[in-house]
């Protein structure tokens, strides 16, 4: 379906889908009307997936063959039924989480939420499709662990740091001098309990023992977990690698965003993404003006944040442009906002013209 083609022209009803955990709410919306024709309430399960592609079927001899279904959260509650539906062939439009202010009149049920899905994707001129892809979804669960792995660790470095200021005297001389997290974990690794010790020195000691080893055993994990992403991408997309700035862990967020070509419409909707797309302030006698977008995915802003404080290190053009940019009186906020929003642009080409592997 060509992405300028509003649903109405191409589709009889559309399905719209209020996803839960335990259960989705469905209601059919006459394309050519907004007009509802039924909703249903399944259970989220291969067998309720089913029974509501059984409902539509049922349906489609009064009211049209032709349909697409507009869900919500298809990267989370949705995710199965999304893919159960495009495992079949169904056109499958993915949708946002309303906001609260958008819902009519404040009115809340499961229902008129599946309503308003239906109604919005037949108002749209660009739809747009589920990420999908089996390198991706393994890229989003390893870069979800890794991420936890990464957390705790940080949690547990800075309970080890905190606890070893008030440890007895005896305890804190062994970290004595120590200014790195990695080294006061090793000590900490290496501590012994010692029979002399009073109540609070040895449980001390034991507490801080069993933090460095929880430390050094989640880093352990969120390092195999980054060997196993960086894996996925040389085999899927090692052209990602040779960008300056860009590690497995930048690439992998980058592709998880992404996901597959075709499904963001343009480099500047690739922008509008990852928060970078300046948004107009426009007001009165005030033209010109544009503001700090603060929407999209912001994992994927902070990777394009990464790559740029990364070459403006190390890469010789991008300093040079840096310094051109600071002798025309711009702040270094201002120029970072610019240099995410080329990057943005060299990605999004880069992602959807992949060059022909020259064997």
């Amino acid at each position: 379906m060509n992405s300028l083609t509003r649903l109405t022209e191409v589709v009889d009803v559309v399905i719209g889908v209020d996803t839960h955990v335990h259960t989705h709410s469905a209601a059919m919306v006459a394309a050519g009307t907004g007009g509802v024709i039924e909703d249903l309430t399944i259970a989220a399960t291969g067998q309720g997936y089913a029974e509501l592609v059984e409902w539509a079927d049922d349906l489609a001899g009064e009211h049209g063959t032709l349909r697409a279904w507009a869900i919500e959260g298809t990267g989370s509650h949705g995710a199965g039924l999304a893919r159960y539906l495009r495992e079949r062939g169904e056109v499958v439009i993915e949708l946002d989480r309303p906001e609260r202010a958008k819902r009519r009149n404040g009115a809340k049920s499961d229902p008129l939420d599946a309503v308003r899905a239906a109604r919005e994707a037949l108002s749209r001129t660009r739809v747009g499709t589920p990420r999908q892809g089996v390198e991706r979804q393994a890229l989003s669960v390893l870069l979800a662990a890794r991420r936890s792995a990464v957390e705790a660790t940080g949690v547990a470095q800075r309970q080890l740091f905190s606890l070893v200021i008030a440890a007895p005297e005896a305890v804190r001389a062994r970290f004595a001098g120590q200014k790195k997290l990695k080294s006061m974990v090793a000590t900490g690794i290496a501590l012994r309990v010692q029979a002399t010790w009073d109540l609070e020195t040895t449980t001390t000691v034991t507490v801080l023992r069993n933090l460095a080893r929880r430390a050094r055993t989640l880093q352990a994990e969120a390092d195999a977990y980054e060997k196993q992403i960086k894996a996925i991408i040389k085999d899927w997309r090692p052209d990602l690698l040779d960008q300056i700035g860009v590690g497995p862990i930048v690439a992998a967020v980058v592709l998880c965003a992404w996901s597959h070509p075709g499904r963001i419409h343009s480099e500047a909707g690739f922008a509008m993404l990852a928060g970078v797309a300046p948004i107009e302030a426009t007001s009165g006698q005030v033209v010109n003006r544009h503001r700090l977008n603060r929407y999209g995915d912001r994992q994927l802003n902070r990777a394009l944040h990464t790559i740029a404080i990364t070459r403006q290190r190390r890469h010789q053009p991008t300093r040079d442009y840096t310094e051109k940019r600071t002798s025309q009186g711009k702040n270094p906020r201002e120029i970072r906002r610019c240099l995410k929003r080329y990057i943005a642009r060299d990605l999004y080409r880069l992602l959807e013209h992949r060059p022909l592997d020259p064997t």
